[in-house]
């Protein structure tokens, strides 16, 4: 029987196509899947769409889509498979971040331009880790992938909450460049303009959800995202103590980046 996924022991490996994906997290989609499933070990997941691509079994790679050889960045995610964990380096962790791939076709795809959009709103680009850690489950218990010190420090933040009587639920952590493009898409299809969009998310490339040291915290029976938060107890608590953790809220009222007020979305920063 496959032991539950552990906080902070299990990891998502990130190459810029591909997702490499323990498969006890992954939800089955239709009995053959859930049979590769139990006895798989990873799964290759694509970023843009979420399909699975293969699952890497005991004797081997087993392809989950045709000509799985001409899926791009294949040659990418082989290696990280034959070379992972590629974070322990000298017996310490270690999170390298990926290229700015295909950064430019996503801006042009919106029309934007990344450096006049840098210049407008003073945010930067954003490159994604090569691996994130697993920190638990969000409110609608999907896998909440943060970077490693990201991911301590929200469990901490969680207890401590906790200990006051203070529930806190993550919303969301590290969101990929593509599915950055996803929210845009979906937006647009619904008549909005790319403007309207840029008020409330950041241009591909250049979220801080992209660096794993993001995410939006919510509390039970409160609507997620919405300004409505700042009202409620988890909001005062954060307020009081999310510095001594390592974490600031991003978007205040009125900030320079043209971003709408957002007092769910909260950052850690390193020391």
């Amino acid at each position: 029987m496959r032991l539950p996924p552990t906080p902070l022991t299990t990891s998502l490996r990130n190459t810029p196509e591909i997702e490499l994906w323990p498969a006890g997290l992954l939800r089955a989609r239709g009995n053959a899947h859930a049979r590769l499933l139990a006895r798989a070990h990873r799964v290759l997941r694509r970023k843009r769409d979420g399909a699975y691509l293969a699952a890497e079994l005991p004797d081997g790679l087993r392809a989950l889509v045709p000509n799985l050889h001409r899926e791009p960045g294949m040659a990418a995610a082989r290696r990280a498979l034959a070379d992972s964990p590629a974070h322990r380096r000298n017996g310490l962790e270690h999170v390298g971040a990926l290229p700015l791939h295909r950064l430019h076709e996503r801006l042009d795809a919106l029309g934007l331009d990344a450096d006049a959009y840098a210049a407008r709103t003073g945010l930067i680009l954003t490159p994604e880790p090569e691996w994130l850690a697993f920190a638990g489950f969000d409110r609608w218990r999907r896998p909440l992938w943060l970077r490693i010190d990201a991911a301590r420090a929200w469990l901490r933040l969680r207890d401590a909450a906790l200990a006051d009587g203070l529930v806190l639920e993550a919303i969301s952590g590290y969101r990929s460049h593509d599915y950055q493009l996803g929210i845009f898409e979906r937006k647009l299809a619904r008549g909005l303009q790319v403007e309207d969009i840029l008020a409330v998310n950041a241009a591909p490339g250049f979220s801080e959800h992209h660096s794993g040291l993001a995410l939006d915290i919510g509390a039970p029976d409160e609507a997620p995202a919405e300004a409505s938060f700042e009202r409620t107890p988890a909001f005062a608590w954060l307020g009081e103590r999310a510095g001594d953790h390592g974490f600031a809220m991003s978007y205040p009222r009125d900030n320079p980046h043209g971003i709408v007020y957002e007092p769910w979305h909260w950052r850690f920063s390193p020391t």
